[in-house]
């Protein structure tokens, strides 16, 4: 079955094309706008300002954890293992779902089987009420058994780097776009809503 027989985006990897019954087949793929310009980079230059100073903060307090690491690695190694680390393996695991339903509410919407896509993004919202779930329960835990921000540097860096800076704020904005777009997408369903 090639994707234009089963109503699918043609840049959809094969293995993302869903089965969703009648909806899928429904409508045909909407047209790709083509670029206006060779070379244009795509979204806001805001944006990418934006994502650069969020990796370049990241990676700073990233370099300072591994820093503070190795000046200490028994206390680093023996704080690591206080943690819950099925909740962390769940938490990647739903991190991953939740971007995978993004991925194919996109497809979904471009495509124009806009009730899949946003079944598709009310799961990836489900997904990001699971994982703050998950890490309150987590916090809890830590802070239930003694584990604060001032227990030791290991612990300062998991409250950081987990709870108030940039992990937190992705979530929730991330969380806060799929229900704006998924506001947008049921307001104006058709590929004529263009910016």
């Amino acid at each position: 079955m090639t994707y234009t027989q089963a109503g699918v985006d043609a840049d959809l990897p094969e293995f993302l094309w869903g089965s969703d019954g009648v909806e899928d087949t429904a409508r045909p793929p909407a047209p790709r706008p083509t670029k206006t310009r060779p070379g244009h980079t795509p979204g806001e230059a805001g944006l990418w300002i934006f994502i650069l100073g969020d990796m370049t903060l990241f990676a700073a307090i990233l370099i300072v954890f591994l820093w503070e690491r190795r000046s200490d690695p028994v206390v680093f190694e023996e704080s690591a293992h206080q943690l819950i680390q099925p909740i962390g393996a769940a938490n990647t695991l739903v991190l991953v779902l939740s971007s995978y339903l993004v991925v194919r509410a996109v497809f979904a919407h471009r495509g124009g089987r806009y009730p899949q896509a946003i079944r598709l993004v009310a799961g990836a919202v489900g997904c990001a009420a699971v994982f703050a779930g998950l890490k309150a329960f987590e916090y809890y835990s830590e802070i239930s058994s003694g584990n604060t921000p001032s227990s030791g540097p290991f612990f300062t860096f998991y409250f950081v780097l987990n709870r108030t800076t940039l992990p937190a704020r992705h979530r929730r904005n991330g969380a806060l776009a799929c229900v704006a777009g998924d506001a947008e997408a049921q307001a104006f369903p058709g590929p004529d809503h263009r910016r």
